[in-house]
């Protein structure tokens, strides 16, 4: 019934790069681009040049802007889609899908409306029986899709699908680790969009290593807190989905989220930001929404409370940083 082995719903850099990388296998994959013009250029040149050009697809990768071919064309189909784009992508595909369809994601971050798990999303718009998994973890886009040694986790709702997600992604290039917390994995994924924003501003300040080494430990701390009052477990945040997604996000540039704070740390607006790096910055979304939760769960998460200020009440970065240094001593 179905011709691929997988779809994928996303031509931003991230959902080419996975797509790329099943592929790589000799499976045939199709890609899913919202644009027509640019789904059009994409399949004729044989790259995708708006995110990583002069990166060569596999000969199995196609590319459509037709949704209801991207859904009837593979059992198992994923979605690489910003969170705010992510409950308007499944209302659209759910009518489409076949009762033996699974979906997964590699979307990070929470519903804008709700602070939801996309995982409870998922549920709210799709039929009970679809499994459902999440990845997430240390990948930056070109690196993957150049073939280097990455690896992520996944969590799912039912194993079997878990595992065939897992199948469909490895490569000799690319491990997937199973996990079984598939809380823990989807809130790793969207607080340490914040943290890294953080770091990114003490570098930008000019406060040196020591100061970015104790924001992320502290940071993780906070991470930690907020998922286990949700349900998750601490074993999960020492892993890919947690501090490996947090050191990668929080120490180097091509991170969007740390670019954007060492910005705002060299004194640019919030805006001015967001204009230069010209992609979706998800940390910048999920802040309030972080602290949201940590306001419902009654949780201390000092560090994600001093980025909400800075970006929401207008807060100096200098501001937040002293705040967070005269805080009162407590124990680790």
């Amino acid at each position: 019934m179905y011709s691929c082995a997988l779809a994928v719903f996303g031509a931003g850099s991230y959902g080419t790069a996975l797509a790329m990388a099943a592929a790589s296998k000799g499976e045939r994959v199709m890609l899913y681009a919202r644009s027509p013009e640019k789904a059009a250029l994409m399949q004729e040149q044989r790259q995708n040049p708006f995110y990583l050009k002069d990166i060569p697809f596999p000969d199995s990768l196609c590319v459509t802007a037709d949704v209801k071919e991207a859904v009837q064309a593979a059992q198992t189909l994923l979605l690489v889609v910003p969170s705010h784009g992510f409950r308007a992508m499944l209302t659209a595909l759910a009518p489409l899908l076949q009762p033996d369809q699974g979906i997964a994601w590699a979307t990070k971050g929470l519903d804008l409306e709700t602070g939801d798990l996309l995982s409870v999303v998922a549920r709210q718009c799709l039929p009970a029986q679809v499994p459902l998994a999440a990845l997430s973890g240390p990948t930056f886009a070109r690196e993957l899709a150049q073939g280097l040694p990455t690896a992520i986790a996944v969590a799912g709702t039912c194993p079997e699908f878990t595992q065939s997600v897992s199948s469909l992604l490895h490569t000799p290039s690319f491990r997937i680790y199973e996990s079984k917390d598939l809380i823990g994995l989807q809130l790793g994924g969207a607080v340490k969009n914040v943290i890294a924003i953080g770091a990114g501003m003490s570098d930008g300040l000019g406060y040196g290593a020591n100061a970015r080494t104790a924001l992320i430990s502290r940071g993780l701390a906070e991470m930690i807190r907020l998922g286990t009052a949700m349900g998750a477990t601490e074993r999960c945040f020492m892993g890919l989905s947690g501090l490996g997604d947090l050191i990668l996000t929080c120490t180097d540039n091509q991170s969007r989220n740390r670019r954007f704070g060492l910005m705002l740390g060299q004194g640019l607006s919030a805006e001015q930001a967001l204009q230069q790096i010209g992609q979706v910055v998800e940390g910048h979304t999920m802040t309030g929404i972080i602290r949201r939760l940590s306001v419902q769960k009654q949780v201390q998460m000092p560090i994600c409370e001093e980025i909400y200020q800075v970006l929401c009440c207008g807060k100096s970065g200098r501001d937040a940083a002293r705040a967070l240094l005269t805080r009162a001593p407590t124990a680790e």
